[in-house]
């Protein structure tokens, strides 16, 4: 099996953009004008050209203000207050400060396109770490 990002956003340059300059990831291959392949996670994103209000799952509108979703994106980086930055100077939005954690450390923030991700550096013992909180 092999995994494969999509993220719809309403336009295709602006959010090519910024997640080049947040996340550092290079542009693969362009699928006409409204497609981009973009490389350099263990798993290619495509970044969807889908205007707002079209039909989007089952019969919920399209919105790109930030919304809630059980599904997001954590990103693991060395340095969670360095990609903090570099996501903050790129566009992104600030939910909640970098916080130390059982597990590492973690910042919570939305893309320009309403989508929300976590930037996520993990400790020595990483998720094992709240194990040990549980016994």
């Amino acid at each position: 099996m092999t995994l494969l990002i999509n993220i719809d956003v309403p336009d295709v340059e602006a959010a090519t953009a910024f997640y080049t300059a947040a996340f550092a990831l290079t542009v693969g291959r362009r699928f006409g004008r409204d497609v981009v392949e973009l490389l350099g996670w263990p798993a290619p994103v495509y970044l969807l050209t889908k205007q707002a209000g079209t039909v989007g799952a089952g019969q919920d509108s399209r919105r790109y203000v930030r919304h809630w979703t059980p599904v997001h994106l954590d990103v693991v980086v060395d340095d969670v207050d360095a990609a903090v930055t570099r996501a903050l100077a790129a566009g992104a939005v600030l939910e909640a400060p970098a916080r130390d954690a059982p597990y590492g450390r973690i910042a919570m923030l939305a893309d320009p396109f309403g989508h929300g991700f976590c930037l996520l550096a993990f400790s020595a013992k990483g998720y094992d770490a709240l194990l040990d909180s549980n016994t």
